[in-house]
């Protein structure tokens, strides 16, 4: 199934921060949200522009992206 294809209407969004913790307005956050309907999916935007969109990802991709960014 192609998961930019279905609705987010009533996701539950929750804010993720890091980054610039000093400084609130320069804050580095996203929200992230299971994807209604589908197991272990998910989507991801940018807390400051929700409304620019979203990237959405299967669990085993924020996994293995976690996993990288973890290395760096």
């Amino acid at each position: 199934m192609d998961i930019y294809a279905v609705e987010l209407t009533g996701a539950a969004f929750r804010r993720l921060c890091g980054g610039n913790q000093q400084e609130e307005d320069q804050e580095t956050c996203v929200e992230i949200a299971p994807i209604p309907g589908l197991p272990d999916a998910f989507a991801l935007r940018d807390s400051k522009n929700p409304a620019a969109g979203t990237l959405r990802f299967s669990r085993d991709e924020l996994d293995g992206f976690a996993a990288a960014v973890g290395t760096l």
